[in-house]
């Protein structure tokens, strides 16, 4: 990992702080994440504090500080979708997979991002598992599509 970290560095000038949003991209596409190692270094590279890297990409939410699980699922907490369910479908789903928003299960399998919007609101609640969607999830349909999920983990 710190080898491919320093290459990916290497590649931009040092102390350019308008290059923290690439590196950070490039970071999170190369490990799945951001850790805090990986922010230290870029820290020490680009000459800027932690707390400010941090800071910037905890403002994006397109940024994780934890790795994904086998199956990434994206809870869409957009308006629309948080009033198509009138029923507990964040609470289910924590409590079926194991698993907390920002979190990877114990078992690697799971891992959970709630997203403000995902540009489905027609067609609430929407969930998405490694980018692939499903509209209209109702707590049944969620219960089977766990089902399913946990025995392709077999």
């Amino acid at each position: 990992m710190a080898e491919e970290l320093e290459f990916i560095l290497s590649q931009y000038p040092r102390h350019q702080r308008d290059k923290l949003l690439p590196i950070l991209n490039e970071v999170q596409q190369a490990f799945g994440y951001i850790s805090e190692a990986s922010i230290a270094a870029i820290g020490q590279y680009l000459g800027l504090p932690t707390s400010k890297i941090y800071g910037v990409a905890t403002f994006y939410d397109n940024f994780r500080f934890s790795s994904k699980g086998k199956f990434h699922l994206r809870l869409c907490r957009g308006t629309s979708c948080h009033i198509a369910v009138k029923t507990k479908l964040q609470e289910t789903i924590e409590k079926t997979l194991a698993v907390r928003p920002g979190e990877l299960s114990r078992d690697g399998l799971f891992s959970l991002e709630l997203a403000p919007c995902m540009g489905a609101c027609g067609l609430g609640p929407v969930l998405s598992v490694n980018e692939e969607y499903y509209t209209q999830l109702t707590i049944e349909s969620f219960l089977k599509l766990a089902d399913n999920l946990k025995s392709f983990s077999n």
